[in-house]
């Protein structure tokens, strides 16, 4: 076997088992949720004694077509005018402002304290707002509503009693959806939600693992934010990161899969991925930044362990590009045919890394919803999920390399209904990863073809399904919305 050979199979090799570690890890969530289920029905006591002053902080950034609606549904929340205040932390460039100024109006003359705070320049972006925005509230308790969010009036009354306990710092709510079926493609992130709230939350939360706050739909006891040195703009996902900083000083956080809050979905596949670029950037950079201090903790080592790859987890999309690119020279390099052409090296490993997702999903819609998934939303999650290894192995990169701290805000049209045809100045234009995509699909199609073609039958199902994956998210990038 030439150098090359094995230096192309020895990468592969670890690329591979990367893509089992991970596609196992979400076989060993579904257990655990299975085993924890009781503790995850359990509910909080009832709220007794005096009720604390509560800080509703709303973040915005060029949000016209939803700020006027969240407003509203802060402003219907059941809790005592006098104990409640509303935060909209607006550092738009657009007509938000304008759009809010009428809706404020309307909540203070009904005898609502809301503050509406402005901000010279967009330091810190989320963060600093975040942060800006706790300098000056009064509340005991802070909960956090993303603009694309329609908390329901009962939502303070069930998050609240969670924090009786002292050592209790944030209870997150489960997010579900505005605009599930308005497309396939929503359909799919709905999917993709499910799963994370539907399982990996409640997974985590029943094992007393590390579990994350996910920058809305949920409450955080002041005490905790301050002890655990505040709102930080240091990577892209601030929630994550303090969410973790706390529980390593000794917080605790809950998560309760009954305290839903619906959201709308991106409708446009670049604005999907300009989400998941975030979180996938931010999510790498929290590794580089908290995981030395989390080994050095009093935690299990299971619970590091899971912590690493709950940070890590985005670094399955670079595994699965590189998988993609490597199939063809481990089977063409002289002597390196032994790795892919191999069932328990390539069909075994790589059918396993696929179950486990497609578990986790089928369970949350059992859970959830009590029924099964469908082939079609199966199949075009798998796509989607496949799809965007390209841009999401940008954004690890981007974690590494170039750093990025910009916050790209994901675009709300207020889409709802399926006859709702979004036409305005916040639609994307098409992605320039588009023709990287396309090149990668008909790649992985021609070197599909081609190893069917010579008998070589173990690697083509997987290479044809990469470049089905990579053609899909391509052509939703070329539209402008409809999926």
């Amino acid at each position: 076997m030439s150098l090359v050979g094995q230096v192309a199979l020895a990468l592969y090799l670890v690329l591979v088992l990367g893509l089992l570690l991970y596609g196992t890890n979400s076989l060993l969530m579904v257990a655990v949720h299975a085993w924890g289920r009781r503790r995850l029905a359990r509910r909080p006591p009832e709220l007794e004694g005096p009720l604390p002053v509560v800080t509703v902080q709303l973040a915005v950034f060029n949000e016209e077509n939803v700020v006027a609606r969240l407003l509203e549904a802060v402003g219907a929340l059941d809790w005592p005018a006098e104990l409640l205040e509303i935060q909209l932390l607006d550092d738009s460039t657009d007509a938000t402002p304008s759009v809010a100024a009428p809706v404020i109006e309307a909540l203070r003359a009904r005898g609502l304290d809301v503050v509406h705070l402005r901000r010279r320049e967009r330091q810190g972006y989320k963060a600093g707002a975040l942060a800006a925005g706790l300098e000056v509230a009064r509340g005991e308790y802070v909960a956090l509503f993303d603009a694309d969010f329609v908390p329901p009036p009962s939502f303070l009354r069930d998050a609240v009693p969670h924090l009786a306990d002292p050592g209790i710092a944030a209870v997150q709510g489960r997010w579900t959806h505005l605009n599930r079926d308005w497309s396939h493609l929503t359909r799919a992130e709905a999917l993709a939600i499910d799963g994370h709230f539907g399982v990996e939350q409640g997974a985590r939360f029943a094992a007393g693992w590390f579990l994350n706050f996910n920058g809305s739909a949920g409450l955080w006891r002041r005490a905790a934010i301050d002890d655990a040195g505040g709102w930080s703009a240091d990577t892209l996902t601030e929630d994550l990161d303090l969410s973790y900083r706390a529980q390593l000083r000794g917080w605790r956080l809950v998560f309760d899969p009954a305290l839903e809050c619906p959201a709308e979905l991106p409708v446009q596949i670049g604005a999907f991925k300009a989400q998941q670029r975030r979180w996938a950037t931010g999510s790498m950079q929290t590794a580089r930044k908290l995981l030395p201090a989390i080994w050095r903790s009093s935690a299990s080592w299971v619970a590091k362990l899971q912590a690493s790859l709950h940070l890590t987890h985005y670094a399955v999309h670079p595994l699965i590009a590189l998988t993609a690119v490597l199939s063809v020279p481990c089977v063409l390099l002289p002597g390196a045919g032994v790795g892919p052409r191999s069932p328990w090296v390539l069909l075994l490993p790589l059918a396993l890394a696929l179950t486990g997702p497609t578990l986790l999903h089928a369970y949350a819609q059992r859970t959830l919803e009590g029924r099964r998934l469908r082939v079609s939303e199966w199949a075009m999650l798998t796509l989607v999920g496949l799809g965007l290894a390209v841009s999401n192995t940008q954004a690890v990169i981007d974690a590494f390399v170039t750093r990025s701290r910009e916050f790209v805000r994901t675009p709300k049209l207020g889409v709802i209904e399926r006859g709702d045809r979004p036409e305005n100045h916040y639609l994307l234009p098409p992605d320039p990863l588009v023709r990287l995509e396309i090149a990668l699909a008909l790649y992985c199609l021609l070197a599909g073809l081609a190893l069917l073609a010579v008998g070589i039958y173990e690697a083509a199902p997987f290479l044809l399904l990469d470049a089905a994956a990579f053609a899909t998210v391509a052509r939703l990038g070329w539209r402008r919305v409809r999926a």
